[in-house]
Order: C-alpha cells, then sequence, then structure tokens
C-alpha cells in the first residue's frame, strides 16, 4: 500500500513537473505584441459587413458631427441628429450643443459643461449622403469664449484689422509623419533601424520610397469632397513624412479648412490603421522636421508695386520675430536649427527663392514684382488661427 502511495506520488509530482514546464514553454503575449491594425479602427472590419449598415437610407434625418478643439487644440468629435431642412439652412441656425470640458482638461468637474457654436459645415466625407461636418468653437455657459478658443479672438483681429478691405489670401502647406501603431516606427522604416538617407523620397514614386501614398490620395479626396480648397499634395523629403496645401484661402476661412482638414486626416488614418502626428521634428538627427509654412498676400501685394510692400511686410515680420516664433507652434526650437531646409530660430531673414530664411519671396514675385510671401517657420502643429491673424495684423499695421 505504501509503495502505491510513492508510486502515485511520483506521477503526480512528473504530471506537475510537465504541466509547469509546459506553463514556462508558452509565449507570453503582452498587449500590443500582435500587430493593433488587426484590433483597431475600421482597418479591421469586414467592409462588405459595414457596407451594409452604412448604406442604409435615413430619410429626412442626417447625421452632424460636431467637431471641436480640445485643450491642446487636438479636433475631436461628437455626433447628433437633425433633420434635412435645418441641415440644408445657414450654419448659423444649428442647435448650440454641449461636452463634458473635464474630460478635455478645458473646465472642473463640478461645473463641466463647454458651450460649442457652429461656425462652418461641410460635406461629410465619411458618410455621404446628406450628412455633414459641422465646426465649432468653445464657449462658457455664459458666452465667454474658452482661453482655448483662439477662433474668436482671430476673427476679432481679422475684422479690427480691415480684412474686407485688405483680402487677405492664405495658402497653408500642412506637413504631417505617418507612424505606424507602434507610436515609434514611421512608416516605410525598420523597426529599431533606418531607412536609406534622404534624397530619393521627396515627390517619390516606388515600393522603396513612397510610403504612406494610400494615406495621401484618400485624405485629398476626402477633402475635395468636403468642399475644402486643397490645391495639392506631395511626398516629402523624409520618409513616411506628406505635405498638402489648403488655398487661396481668405481670412478666418483659411483656418477653418486648415482645422476641418486636420480632423479628416485623423480620420482617415483611423481608418486605415495608421497613426499620424504633426510634431515638428519627430525622428531626431539629419532627417527634416514638419512645417506648416504659410503663403501670405493682400490686394495691396498683388497689384503693380506689390513687391515694394512685400519687402517692407518682411521689415516688419523682422521686427516682430520673437513674438511670431512664441505663437508658430511648441518644439519648433528642435527644427528651426539653420539645416535642413530651415532658418536658425534666433535669426531672421528673407530672401528671393532662398529655403533657408525665415521668409522666401519666390521668383515668379520678384520678376513680376508683386504677389505674395512665404513664412517658413511656423511648425506643422501650429495653431492656425493664431498664427494667419499674427502675419495678418503684423503685415498690415501701420
Amino acid at each position: 500500500m505504501a509503495r502505491e502511495i510513492l508510486v502515485a506520488l511520483a506521477l503526480c509530482g512528473s504530471a506537475a513537473s510537465l504541466a509547469a514546464s509546459r506553463r514556462h514553454a508558452r509565449p507570453t503575449l503582452r498587449m500590443g505584441a500582435e500587430p493593433l491594425s488587426q484590433v483597431t479602427g475600421m482597418a479591421s472590419m469586414d467592409q462588405a459587413v459595414l457596407g451594409k449598415y452604412m448604406g442604409l437610407d435615413t430619410g429626412d434625418d442626417c447625421q452632424v458631427e460636431y467637431v471641436f478643439l480640445d485643450k491642446d487644440q487636438v479636433a475631436r468629435s461628437k455626433c447628433r441628429t437633425l433633420p434635412l431642412k435645418k441641415v440644408q439652412g445657414p450654419v448659423d441656425a444649428y442647435p448650440k450643443w454641449n461636452y463634458d470640458g473635464s474630460s478635455t482638461g478645458q473646465a472642473p468637474g463640478d461645473d463641466s459643461e463647454v458651450m460649442i457654436v457652429p461656425r462652418a459645415k461641410y460635406p461629410d466625407p465619411f458618410r455621404g449622403g446628406n450628412h455633414v461636418l459641422v465646426l465649432c468653437d468653445t464657449y462658457e455657459p455664459d458666452g465667454t469664449p474658452l482661453p482655448t478658443n483662439t477662433r474668436a479672438p482671430a476673427v476679432a483681429r481679422f475684422e479690427s484689422g480691415g480684412a474686407k478691405e485688405q483680402v487677405p489670401w492664405y495658402g497653408l502647406e500642412q506637413e504631417y509623419t505617418l507612424f505606424n501603431l507602434d507610436g515609434v516606427t514611421p512608416l516605410g522604416w525598420p523597426v529599431g533601424g533606418f531607412p536609406k538617407p534622404q534624397g530619393p523620397y521627396y515627390c517619390g514614386a516606388g515600393a522603396d520610397r513612397a510610403f504612406g501614398r494610400a494615406v495621401s490620395e484618400a485624405h485629398y479626396r476626402a477633402c475635395l469632397y468636403a468642399g475644402l480648397e486643397v490645391s495639392g499634395t506631395n511626398a516629402e523629403v523624409m520618409p513616411g513624412q506628406w505635405e498638402y496645401q489648403i488655398g487661396p484661402s481668405i481670412g478666418i476661412d483659411a483656418a477653418d479648412q486648415l482645422t476641418i482638414s486636420r480632423y479628416i486626416l485623423s480620420r482617415v488614418c483611423e481608418d486605415l490603421g495608421v497613426i499620424v502626428t504633426i510634431d515638428p521634428k519627430p525622428i531626431a538627427g539629419d532627417w527634416n522636421g514638419a512645417g506648416m509654412h504659410i503663403n501670405f498676400s493682400t490686394e495691396s501685394t498683388r497689384k503693380e508695386g506689390g513687391l515694394a510692400v512685400i519687402e517692407a511686410m518682411c521689415e516688419k515680420l523682422g521686427a516682430k520675430h520673437t513674438e511670431h516664433i512664441a505663437a508658430y507652434g511648441e518644439g519648433n526650437e528642435r527644427r528651426l536649427t539653420g539645416d535642413c531646409e530651415t532658418a536658425s530660430i534666433d535669426q531672421f531673414s528673407y530672401g528671393v527663392a532662398d529655403r533657408g530664411c525665415s521668409i522666401r519671396i519666390p521668383r515668379d514675385t520678384a520678376a513680376d514684382k508683386k504677389g505674395y510671401l512665404e513664412d517658413r517657420r511656423p511648425a506643422s502643429n501650429v495653431d492656425p488661427y493664431v498664427a494667419t491673424s499674427l502675419i495678418f495684423a503684423t503685415c498690415t499695421s501701420a
């Protein structure tokens, strides 16, 4: 009997040992170890199944996506239903709404309602039909603009500066960088390593040099559908980096369109399973940063004798260089080093066709003696309301 007990215990020990061995041999799965594109966003969904629902007729009910900016000037949104008749009317007749500002860093929990006021509407490129995106700005319940509402003071600056007479045109060159869902590897880069040096990627074509064209093409088409004045796009100098241009657009409308285009870009990347960043220097070292060059003109620069007006504007911009740099985006000191097609952040300069200057005067403008200037200092994450209105105020000041 004792011997049988010993044998049983030995067998149990062997089984336990084998089970433990198997447990140790089992691969350890960590959160994020599997490709996130399998479980993230629309990229992981069966589009035929999703299309069955998205194709349903909603009659005279429209989905209206209210888009607003949080404390970091990042676009968020929430959706509501409005009748078609209301949707087809003017945007200032759309109902105001609210959201939980304590979840966006804009209000305390015990008084959390932030009011949003519709300012511009665009056809919804994600839902189609009569559905729309509505760009809103943010207010306290008493109607005071939130400190993070930079649109309201921009409107005031344009109005007080005589924008109706000056007719300021803007061309906004938004650069962005695409990353894999690990958040550290740019699209097209080897994990933990580096691609070939810069050179072949700018405006490049081919599987070995154009990384993320699907994002660029989808975003371009979505912006056109939404009625935005997107004028072009191209692959940029750093692999995985792209640019699109908004404009020419007038006054506050330029910043509105840029803001909604950023939202559309984030939604496109959500669908395609990649991350987009507008950090001005996403990869340290000898890799180009990302900016948002601002092309600017007024009635006086676009007519005969305009070059002299542009040169005077450059002098005014130089006199307020420090003020402008402070308003041109966070982390810009990592980008404006004097290398990689940038001017030094500490020095102001302007010149004809010089991409190493703070302000570039295009060669055609110099030849025609009229046209526009390009401010190359703004970072890719610059607040478009702050930057466009500040350029206008400085350049048109007495």
